[in-house]
């Protein structure tokens, strides 16, 4: 057995040359990469549908104790640019109150026609409302509300999109 620069190599069946070595490195390294990179690409194309999208986080949530039965949700949606929600109706019992944060903000509720909301204004849903259209009005900037729900304590979930076609 001999030794290179401090490691021990034999001869004989099991000797290897570099070069051997290199090309199984090369093809192990490809057999380990390839599917990291079409699981960075999978979700690279997850985080563009993403991106398309609203993010919903709920900032308060609470029974009223002054109306048995009732709660109170409240939740903001940030919308990047160019994102919209799909076409949607909220529970039965939900009378929503929406206060635009940032940006603007175009909303179609029933068969009312589309308006844009800008930072400052508000808008409402009638409990059993479809709203049809809810989006950000630019490409360019992000938007933000607040969606303030008063709805039965028990009525889950809050948000249902339509059906698709």
């Amino acid at each position: 057995m001999a030794m290179m620069k401090g490691f021990a190599y034999g001869t004989g069946a099991l000797s290897l040359s570099y070069g051997t070595i290199a090309n199984a490195l090369g093809r192990v390294t490809r057999a380990a990469v390839l599917p990291l990179i079409a699981a960075a690409v999978a979700l690279g194309a997850s985080l563009a549908i993403a991106q398309d999208r609203e993010q919903v986080k709920v900032a308060f949530a609470h029974a009223l104790p002054n109306v048995e039965g009732k709660k109170m949700v409240a939740a903001t949606v940030t919308y990047p640019p160019g994102a919209k929600s799909l076409a949607h109706h909220h529970a039965a019992s939900a009378f929503i109150y929406a206060y635009v944060l940032s940006g603007a903000i175009r909303s179609q509720v029933g068969d009312v026609p589309a308006k844009i909301y800008h930072a400052g204004e508000s808008f409402y849903e009638m409990p059993g409302s479809h709203h049809r259209v809810s989006e950000n009005a630019s490409d360019e900037e992000p938007a933000s509300l607040l969606a303030i729900f008063v709805v039965d304590s028990k009525d889950e979930p809050l948000t249902t999109p339509d059906k698709g076609p």
